[in-house]
């Protein structure tokens, strides 16, 4: 048995079809295509940043539960009493956990699409079925579609984006609200944009036994640390916490976490800045001929060029070093759609004259 022939024999089907999340080198670019929240922090804050980490013991393995920085974010979050935090290397492996948890026979995922990529590709990582609802106009949810699939299906699980990834629109809370009263499994909703649109499901945690609220820390400037809060009712974390594999936030991870929050007011105003920005830059955007701009209720604007296919512009704008995501392809209702992430003043300047010379 040669090699390839081992590969098809020990390795799932469903994971030999995928293609690994692939992320592009932006070494030398204008980096506007992940989301990323553009400003760094003062010189005094990152000296103060690095005194803490000295005093971290690396030799040491982590607290296993973060209770310190679980103390601090449910301050910080407003999670509402009685219900109880857990803590992920990122969003991506809470969405893991979850499914892995809910993975018997037949279980069944649904999402509405387009949406996060990594809901589908975790589903098929974890044996999980996932169902794809299709959005309806102006990418709002089709609420008799997402009802007669729940009813339909009957999921263990639906994952609702909000504001949703890539198209940047909220859904409508009270479609969202109908969707968890009918639900016969578990609703999370994924507020990973939360710092831009500034409305949550969270005070609705007591309302619905079946409701977990997601968030993240990475679009707030700390991407780098890989951190994903999930809350809800603790029957429901205290299974999943059974999945968690053991000091899966790291000792530095969680001393940088706590700094952060302790210098909240920093994050807010620069997530407001970043809400002005996006503003300002929708606006240009609006102006320009042939472009078909989508609001945004988060750091990033979905837009469509109409003259010139989004494999063109993509590939024009970075030959002059600014890097966007291109979505042409990745869902029928993307076609010819490119989503920039909002940056710092001068970065969506350099991104606007050359999305001008491009189109």
């Amino acid at each position: 048995m040669n090699f390839e022939e081992k590969i098809a024999r020990l390795i799932r089907p469903e994971v030999r079809a995928l293609k690994a999340y692939h992320v592009p080198d932006a070494a030398g670019m204008v980096k506007l295509d992940a989301m990323e929240n553009p400003y760094g922090w003062p010189e005094a804050l990152k000296r103060d940043w690095c005194a803490v980490l000295k005093s971290v013991a690396l030799n040491r393995y982590p607290d296993p539960e973060a209770r310190a920085l679980r103390t601090r974010l449910r301050a910080a979050l407003n999670v509402p009493a009685g219900t109880e935090l857990m803590l992920g290397n990122g969003s991506d492996e809470l969405i893991q956990i979850i499914l892995m948890s809910l993975a018997r026979p037949g279980a069944t995922v649904l999402v509405p699409v387009p949406t996060f990529v990594m809901y589908d590709m975790i589903a098929t990582f974890t044996g999980v079925k996932f169902v794809g609802v299709p959005l309806g106009q102006d990418f709002a949810l089709d609420t008799p579609a997402m009802l007669e699939a729940i009813e339909r299906h009957q999921p263990a699980a639906v994952f609702l984006a909000w504001p949703n990834n890539p198209t940047g629109n909220l859904f409508d809370a009270a479609v969202v609200e109908e969707v968890i009263r009918r639900a016969p499994g578990l609703v999370v909703v994924d507020e990973a944009y939360h710092a831009f649109c500034q409305r949550s499901f969270m005070d609705r945690l007591g309302l619905y036994d079946n409701l977990l609220v997601m968030r993240t820390l990475s679009k707030q400037g700390l991407a780098g640390l890989r951190l994903g809060v999930l809350a809800g009712e603790p029957a429901w974390l205290g299974e999943f916490n059974k999945v968690r594999l053991p000091y899966n936030i790291g000792s530095l991870a969680q001393a940088s976490a706590e700094f952060a929050l302790n210098h909240q007011a920093m994050l807010d105003e620069q997530a407001a800045k970043i809400r002005g920005d996006r503003e300002a830059l929708f606006n240009e955007l609006m102006e320009l001929p042939a472009v078909r701009v989508w609001p945004s209720a988060a750091n990033f604007i979905l837009f469509r060029p109409e003259r010139k296919s989004a494999t063109v512009v993509f590939a024009a704008l970075k030959e002059q070093k600014v890097l966007i995501k291109n979505l042409d392809g990745s869902h029928p209702m993307l076609a010819g759609c490119l989503r920039v992430t909002v940056g710092a003043p001068e970065e969506n300047a350099r991104f606007l004259d050359a999305l001008k010379r491009a189109i």
